[in-house]
C-alpha cells in the first residue's frame, strides 16, 4: 500500500509541475475572468464608440420622417436627411463622415425601396436596422392606402403573448429552465473537455513510461493493478486540484461581477442562482465518468509501447465521448424525449445524459439510482477487465496501433498471473 501512494504521489507531482498544467490553468483562468466580466468589457468599449450617422436621400419627405423615426426606435443608429446629391454623400461616406448613405426612391407600385452604401457591407449588425426601419416605412404606406387605422396596425405588428405552464407540481418553471439550461451547457462543456483531456493523459503517461524501459522496473517492485489504479487516482487528483482553482477563481470573479452590478451576462446563464444539487449531481457524475474513461484510457494506453500510437488507440475513446456530447448538445432543447431517457443508462453516455436530464427535469430518485448504479457496475467491471489487459499490456512492446493486441494481452496476464 505504501508503495501504491508513493506512485499516485508521484503522478500528482510531476503532472502539477509540468509546464502543460501551469499553462493550461493559466489559460482557463484567464479566460473565466474575460467571461465573468464580459458585460464590464464590452460597456467599456462601446461607450467610447461613436453614434453611427447615416445620410438620408428620399424622394418624399413623409417617407424621411418615417425612416427618421423608425430607424431612431432601434437606437442603432441616427438618420440625417442630406440635401446634396448622391455622389456627395457617398464621398462623405468615404471621408468617414457618415458611416453610411440610403438613398430611398419610388418603386414597384409606388413603394419605397432603397440602396444602402457604405464602405465595407460585411457587417450585417450595422445594415440590418436600416432595412428593417425602411420595412417599416412600406409597412406604414400599404396599410394607409388600405385604411387601416394605426392603431390597428399597432396590434398587429405586437407579440403574441404566451406563457409556457407546467402541470407537474414539482416540474420547473419556464424561468427556471431558461436559468438551468445555461449553466447545464457550461457544465456539459466542462466535462466534455476534462474527460478528454485527462482520459488521454493517463494514456500517454503510461505510454511514456513503457517507452523508457521504466515499467520494466516498476512492474519488478509494484504489481501493474496498483500501478493502473495509481495512476488514474493521481490523475484525478491533479483534476480536482485544477477544477478546484477553477472554482474558487469563478466564484470571486462572479461575485466581483454582480458587487459591481455588471452581471446581466452572468445572470442570463444561470451562474449567479445555481442550486446545490446541480453542483453535487455535477461532481458526482464527473468523478464517476472520469473513472469510467480514466480506466478505460489506461487500458488502452498499456497496449501501446510508442507516445505517437496512444492517441490513435484512444480514438474510440474519444469518439464514445463525442457522440455522448452531441447526443447531450441535442437533448438540450428536447430533455424528455424518449430516445434521451434510453441513452442516459448507456454506461459511456451517462455522465453526460443524465446530468443533462437532472438538470433540466424532475427526474424520480429511482431513475437517477438506477443510472448511477449502472455506471458504478461498468467502471467495476471495466476495472476487473483492465486490470486484466493492463497486467500483460505493459509487457507488450513494439509498434501497435490495433485492438488486436488485446488478445496478446490477456494471454500474457494469464502467464503471469501463474507464475
Amino acid at each position: 500500500m505504501n508503495k501504491f501512494f508513493i506512485m499516485m504521489g508521484h503522478t500528482y507531482k510531476n503532472r502539477v509541475k509540468s509546464k502543460s498544467f501551469v499553462i493550461t490553468t493559466l489559460i482557463m483562468l484567464v479566460f473565466i475572468f474575460a467571461v465573468s466580466n464580459l458585460q464590464t468589457f464590452i460597456e467599456m468599449f462601446s461607450g467610447e464608440e461613436d453614434e453611427n450617422r447615416i445620410a438620408v436621400l428620399s424622394e418624399s419627405e413623409t417617407w424621411t420622417a418615417a425612416f427618421e423615426r423608425s430607424l431612431a426606435s432601434s437606437d442603432a443608429a441616427v438618420a440625417e436627411v442630406y440635401e446634396g446629391t448622391l455622389e456627395e454623400a457617398k464621398q462623405e461616406v468615404e471621408d468617414g463622415k457618415y458611416e453610411a448613405v440610403v438613398d430611398i426612391r419610388s418603386g414597384t407600385g409606388e413603394l419605397p425601396e432603397a440602396t444602402y452604401y457604405a464602405n465595407q457591407i460585411a457587417n450585417i449588425e450595422a445594415s440590418e436596422p436600416v432595412r428593417q426601419a425602411l420595412q417599416q416605412v412600406k409597412i406604414e404606406q400599404v396599410t394607409e392606402e388600405a385604411g387601416v387605422a394605426p392603431e390597428t396596425l399597432q396590434q398587429i405588428s405586437a407579440p403574441v403573448s404566451f406563457e409556457l405552464q407546467a402541470l407537474e407540481e414539482r416540474a420547473k418553471s419556464a424561468e427556471e429552465l431558461n436559468q438551468t439550461r445555461g449553466i447545464v451547457y457550461i457544465m456539459l462543456f466542462f466535462m466534455y473537455f476534462a474527460v478528454i483531456m485527462y482520459g488521454q493523459m493517463i494514456s500517454t503517461e503510461v505510454a511514456t513510461e513503457k517507452s523508457s524501459r521504466v515499467m520494466e522496473i516498476l512492474i519488478s517492485s509494484v504489481s501493474p493493478v496498483s500501478q493502473m489504479f495509481a495512476k488514474i487516482i493521481g490523475i484525478a487528483l491533479v483534476g480536482l486540484t485544477q477544477f478546484a482553482i477553477f472554482l474558487s477563481v469563478g466564484y470571486f470573479s462572479i461575485q466581483r461581477s454582480v458587487e459591481a452590478g455588471s452581471a446581466s451576462f452572468i445572470g442570463g446563464l444561470g451562474l449567479t442562482e445555481i442550486q446545490p444539487s446541480t453542483i453535487i449531481y455535477a461532481v458526482v457524475f464527473f468523478l464517476l465518468g472520469y473513472l469510467l474513461f480514466a480506466t478505460l484510457a489506461a487500458t488502452l494506453g498499456s497496449l501501446v509501447s510508442r507516445l505517437e500510437d496512444a492517441q490513435q488507440m484512444t480514438a474510440p475513446m474519444v469518439m464514445l465521448i463525442v457522440a455522448a456530447f452531441m447526443i447531450a448538445m441535442f437533448g438540450l432543447a428536447s430533455p424528455d424525449s424518449t430516445f434521451i431517457t434510453i441513452s442516459s443508462y448507456f454506461p459511456f453516455f451517462t455522465p453526460l445524459i443524465m446530468f443533462l436530464r437532472v438538470g433540466m427535469l424532475d427526474v424520480p430518485i429511482w431513475e437517477v439510482s438506477l443510472s448511477l448504479a449502472v455506471l458504478v457496475g461498468s467502471i467495476a467491471l471495466l476495472g476487473w477487465i483492465g486490470a486484466r489487459i493492463y497486467r500483460g499490456g505493459v509487457l507488450l512492446y513494439g509498434k501497435s496501433s490495433s485492438l488486436k493486441d488485446l488478445k496478446a494481452a490477456l494471454q500474457l496476464s494469464k502467464k503471469e498471473k501463474s507464475s
